[in-house]
Order: C-alpha cells, then structure tokens, then sequence
C-alpha cells in the first residue's frame, strides 16, 4: 500500500508560481512512477506530468511552464508551477503507480485545490 497527501495548492493570481508538494509513505520501494494529475468538473482526469526512472515527460498544455521533481530524502514530489494561468485552475491529485505480477495499481491522494485568478 502507499500513501500520498498533497499540500501546496490555493489561489494565486494569473502569472505567478506554486509548489505543490506530494508526501509518500507505505510501499515507497514498490513504486514504479510518480506523476501529477487534474480535473476540472464536467471533465477528464488529464496528465500534467509525470517521472519515472529518471525521465519526465509533461502534458503538451504545460509548455515548459511547469517542472516535475522528486526529493528522495524526504519522500516527496513537487510540482514547480509558473506562469500560472486561469485555465490551470482545477483540483491537482498527486499518483503513484505500482506494477505487480503484471497488474497496474493506482494510488491517488486527495487533490488540492489550485485557483488562478484576479
């Protein structure tokens, strides 16, 4: 089992920067990826970034914008975000993926909020 709790989100005005952070606990060796998600309501789910054995790779919306990292010390991922704009308003879920005997897990945390606007 893992555990992960987001924190980081809140209100920022158009252009402006947040981290958001993912603390992991449990199964920490077990996990093959690490990645970001949001949802607006009325919408998908969609990948913002994503890292795994030392690749990353982002949605095409981020635009060199947002940065995915990983402090092992601290059993953390971020997620760097700049040049925030209203449209990157939505809930942000941190995801952790295992694989065993083939079978893909997903762990979710609770989603923080993040509001772009004036």
């Amino acid at each position: 089992q893992v555990q992960l709790v987001e924190s980081g989100g809140g209100l920022v005005q158009p252009g402006g920067s947040l981290r958001l952070s993912c603390t992991v606990s449990g199964s920490i060796f077990s996990i093959n990826a690490m990645a970001w998600y949001r949802q607006v309501p009325g919408k998908q789910r969609e990948l913002v970034a994503a890292t795994s054995g030392g690749t990353t790779n982002y949605g095409d919306f981020v635009k060199g914008r947002f940065t995915i990292y990983r402090d092992n010390a601290k059993n953390t991922v971020y997620l760097q975000m700049n040049s925030l704009k209203p449209e990157d308003t939505a809930v942000y879920y941190c995801n952790a993926v295992t694989i065993r005997s083939f079978v893909r897990y997903d762990y979710w945390g609770q989603g923080t909020q993040v509001t772009v606007s004036s």
